[in-house]
């Protein structure tokens, strides 16, 4: 039983790091010439783009906003201790992946990689929104079970942003050229991640006792 409680506490603070990591990572883009990080790849005719440039910025500054505000949530103590600041952090997560999903779903269509990337990018934008307005929806009816069940699609989506650069260089250290490895990760970065929180969340309902988060009217 300890061996899994330690297991337990090194994931989770694991997963805390990397949240943080790629959350301070559009910094490295500060006062950066745009033959730098993932700029670096792209075509002149788009970094002579404002809108794609634009789509770029706020899509980085507001996926890591989510990063940040999307992971508390899930701490139980948190949501029972304090519920008001939950829902705030929710709103300020509703809005980020909002603006960072719309900006994404531009970008998708200049991915490099031809057609495999741009649906690959597109389908995660498209499912990143959708499943973070689904959750939203669900807790406006009340429907605790569902709003949880949704936010962890939508957080497992958010979190595509630290195993897409996981996976780039993981790639590329096996000898693929960085078009391939890009094409790849373009489905790998959240398809696998979506199946586990599936996973989850059926492994969660099935557990004895198990008790859902009730909402109360604070």
């Amino acid at each position: 039983m300890l061996y899994f409680t330690m297991k337990y506490r090194f994931l989770r603070v694991l997963f805390a790091v990397l949240v943080i990591l790629m959350a301070i990572y559009p910094m490295i883009y500060i006062n950066l010439e745009n033959n730098s990080g993932f700029l670096s790849s792209k075509l002149q005719q788009v970094l002579v783009n404002p809108i794609w440039m634009g789509s770029f910025y706020f899509h980085i500054v507001f996926g890591s906003i989510s990063l940040l505000t999307g992971w508390p949530q899930f701490l139980p103590k948190l949501r029972s201790r304090y519920l008001k600041f939950h829902r705030k952090l929710g709103i300020v997560y509703l809005g980020s992946v909002s603006i960072g999903g719309f900006c994404g779903l531009y970008m998708a269509f200049y991915a490099n990689g031809g057609l495999v990337s741009v649906f690959g990018f597109i389908a995660l934008a498209v499912c990143w929104l959708f499943t973070t307005w689904k959750a939203f929806l669900h807790i406006r009816k009340n429907q605790i079970v569902l709003h949880q069940a949704w936010m962890m699609r939508s957080y497992a989506l958010t979190f595509a942003a630290v195993t897409l650069r996981i996976w780039l260089p993981a790639l590329s250290g096996f000898g693929l050229e960085f078009i391939t490895a890009y094409k790849i990760i373009s489905w790998l970065s959240w398809v696998p991640n979506l199946l586990v929180a599936e996973w989850l969340i059926n492994r969660t309902r099935a557990k004895p006792g198990y008790i859902e988060f009730k909402a109360s009217k604070q």
